[in-house]
């Protein structure tokens, strides 16, 4: 007699790991871990760390808008047209070096801006901490220039770490 042939499932097993079993068991990191934060979230926070640091002692701060971009572009690579709506990132620098930061003044509905370049920070720096030192020095610069004042006089600190 013939044995009959148990019939086959017709959809696959699941398969929670590789053929080697090997493979994802969980995430890396849990996302309240500093791992899990993008370069981009952390620079974001420190720009926002600064500028809160800043705004205890100068309260009027509270009503510019901190932002940061990635990188800044010159009229020349824009073939001078401004595709910017805001005016954040196409502008004309002069002279060789990148700007880290620049200040925009109020201008109809909108605030006055602070804008702080990522790339070119994080190319100039190594460690979080230098990164970190960096910024709130831009953003102190550019504070300066917003008040009229010096750095030193907006943050005693300045220059000093």
């Amino acid at each position: 007699m013939d044995n009959p042939v148990p019939p086959r499932r017709s959809e696959p097993r699941p398969r929670h790991r590789d053929r080697h079993g090997r493979g994802m068991r969980g995430p890396i990191a849990p996302p309240q871990v500093p791992l899990s934060v993008s370069r981009g979230e952390a620079f974001v926070d420190l720009v926002q760390d600064s500028a809160e640091r800043l705004e205890r002692r100068w309260p009027q701060l509270s009503a510019v808008d901190f932002v940061v971009r990635e990188v800044p572009v010159t009229l020349r690579d824009s073939g001078g047209a401004r595709s910017d709506p805001d005016g954040l990132d196409v502008f004309d620098f002069e002279g060789e070096s990148v700007p880290l930061g620049r200040y925009v003044a109020a201008h109809g509905d909108a605030p006055d801006r602070i804008v702080i370049y990522r790339r070119p920070v994080e190319i100039r720096t190594k460690t979080r901490d230098e990164r970190a030192l960096l910024v709130h020095e831009v953003v102190v610069e550019q504070v300066a220039e917003l008040l009229g004042l010096a750095p030193e006089s907006v943050d005693p600190r300045y220059g000093q770490d």
